[in-house]
């Protein structure tokens, strides 16, 4: 069973919080993070959600995907790199048939365009994935996280 204390600051901790608020009487929320920007999730149409929303679950691939994407664009920056375009595909296995059903695999392939050195760009996501991205950090103990690149 969870704990339902809330959580305490500690000197050498970053609190952040979220607010969720029921939209519907079905699975419809609103969620609000601490810049105040809202997003919807909602549940599949076969539990009787609305597709109002983004699932829970790939809202994880989504943060995941974000971070890494914050990380390399800092790391291409600092090295004077000119980064035209930039996009991300996520896709992740999950256990079938399993409750709870975490992610195993994620694959993420980055597409880039510019005049961008190849070895800059392998480096930069290698520093996300191995030292910066905190989503990884928190999925890799339960999913095997890799990725490809390609530059356009």
């Amino acid at each position: 069973m969870l704990d339902s204390q809330t959580v305490e600051s500690a000197p050498l901790m970053n609190t952040m919080k979220v607010e969720l608020v029921r939209v519907d009487n079905a699975f419809h929320f609103e969620a609000t993070g601490v810049a105040g920007v809202k997003l919807d999730i909602d549940g599949s149409t076969d539990i009787g959600g609305h597709n109002a929303g983004a699932r829970p679950m790939e809202m994880l691939l989504m943060g995941l995907a974000g971070c890494s994407a914050i990380d390399v664009v800092l790391v291409l920056q600092k090295q004077r790199q000119v980064i035209e375009d930039f996009r991300i595909t996520v896709e992740g296995l999950r256990e079938k048939n399993a409750t709870p059903s975490p992610f195993r695999k994620i694959h993420l392939h980055y597409f880039l365009k510019g005049n961008l050195d190849p070895e800059k760009v392998r480096r930069a996501i290698d520093l996300s994935m191995d030292k910066y991205c905190s989503a990884t950090a928190q999925l890799r103990p339960t999913a095997h996280i890799d990725y490809s690149f390609t530059i356009e």
